[in-house]
């Protein structure tokens, strides 16, 4: 790394680990209804106790996503929502006073649309902390982490159970924390996980003293008390963006939108959990 300050999201695993807490870390579709309630969703998330929060930019090709996911691209995507767009939308929220550490998800091609060298620009001015890359490979992944070593931007690796024999290779450049997938294919809800997922997280956290976070299907509490056991992080996706989008005739009417942020922030809230 480069010598500078510690980054929001390393002080963050480190306070929680401190306390004995694991991370709920939400992942959200940046501009899903418009980029103004993204800001409003995203205050009531760290009021429901988020500790890290994905923002994840709509994509027209979003290969690691499930349904629930595209559909909330798409209706992001129709209002213009760009990677900027998604980059000042965690401008807007520091300025409402959310201190909790963002981490940007992306595919590469929006990155590469941008420059790296501006990109890099974006996400610090924003006090963006993290960054995940789904579709960036290991082997062309060098340039990408030089410049973010030198922003302080933290490159958080991807690793699956069919990863076994590239998770060291992985690790060797892994920052902030490990995202361990806990099922294969795409992201979306899921009553089962693979069924080797706990010994594949026990490989991961015997590779590196990285915090650990699992995520891709973990949709209620059940599911997030029993990761929570074995990791320092779980993320919660399409459950969370699936109860965005039943609160949608909330969201879009004035008089209502309080009403829709609550239900929001209330499921959220019960996924905390607190060791």
């Amino acid at each position: 790394m480069n010598g500078a300050a510690v980054n929001l999201m390393e002080k963050t695993f480190s306070d929680l680990k401190a306390k004995g807490e694991t991370a709920l870390i939400p992942f959200i579709s940046v501009g899903d209804p418009d980029p103004e309630t993204t800001v409003d969703i995203i205050v009531e998330l760290e009021r429901a106790g988020a500790d890290v929060l994905e923002l994840g930019v709509p994509y027209s090709d979003p290969l690691a996503d499930g349904p629930v996911i595209q559909r909330a691209s798409e209706r992001a995507l129709v209002r213009q929502i760009t990677i900027e767009s998604c980059i000042d939308t965690a401008r807007k929220a520091r300025e409402r006073g959310v201190n909790m550490p963002f981490v940007l998800f992306t595919y590469y091609n929006p990155v590469l649309q941008t420059g790296l060298d501006r990109f890099f620009g974006l996400l610090q001015e924003a006090g963006i902390s993290g960054l995940i890359i789904p579709d960036l490979p290991f082997e062309e992944s060098e340039e990408v982490l030089r410049l973010a070593d030198q922003a302080n931007i933290l490159l958080v690796p991807l690793v699956a159970p069919t990863s076994s024999s590239r998770i060291s290779m992985i690790l060797s450049r892994a920052r902030g924390f490990v995202y361990c997938v806990s099922s294969l294919g795409v992201t979306g809800e899921r009553s089962a996980f693979h069924q080797n997922v706990d010994e594949f997280i026990q490989s991961v956290r015997a590779q590196t003293e990285l915090p650990v976070a699992v995520g891709f299907g973990i949709s209620n509490r059940e599911q997030a008390e029993r990761f929570a056991k074995i990791c320092d992080g779980v993320v919660v996706g399409s459950a969370i963006v699936r109860k965005i989008e039943e609160s949608l005739p909330l969201l879009e009417n004035e008089a209502t939108k309080e009403q829709g942020l609550l239900q929001i922030r209330d499921f959220v809230a019960q996924l905390k959990i607190k060791n």
